[in-house]
């Protein structure tokens, strides 16, 4: 996840979803069109400074939390992490780590 639009939307959305509100719910409080919040979720806009205060008054946060973005990581990233930390265990280890996910698998459907 590189730019500031991509992370920018997906705390948005990870915030407006956390307050069990929808699109239209939110930008309905804005006030801004929802397709226009549509396009700020999926990182394609980024809102003008104005917006931003009002998007965080209308999900009862501060501006700052909108950009708290270091939970926020990319599978791949994620992935790669994971492979590295597996690299460091033995043989034994690996494969109950691989047990252990194979059984998540189970509870995923």
């Amino acid at each position: 996840m590189s730019s500031l639009k991509v992370k920018f939307g997906k705390r948005l959305r990870e915030l407006r979803k956390s307050k069990g509100l929808t699109q239209e719910q939110l930008a309905e409080r804005v006030p801004i069109e929802p397709p226009n919040l549509s396009k700020i979720e999926c990182g394609t806009h980024f809102p003008q400074p104005e917006k931003i205060e009002k998007i965080a008054d209308a999900l009862g946060i501060s501006i700052s939390n909108l950009f708290e973005f270091e939970h926020l990581k990319e599978k791949n990233e994620l992935l790669k992490n994971i492979i590295a930390t597996l690299e460091e265990f033995d043989l034994k280890t690996t494969e109950l780590v691989y047990k252990i996910v194979s059984e998540l698998k189970l509870y995923r459907k």
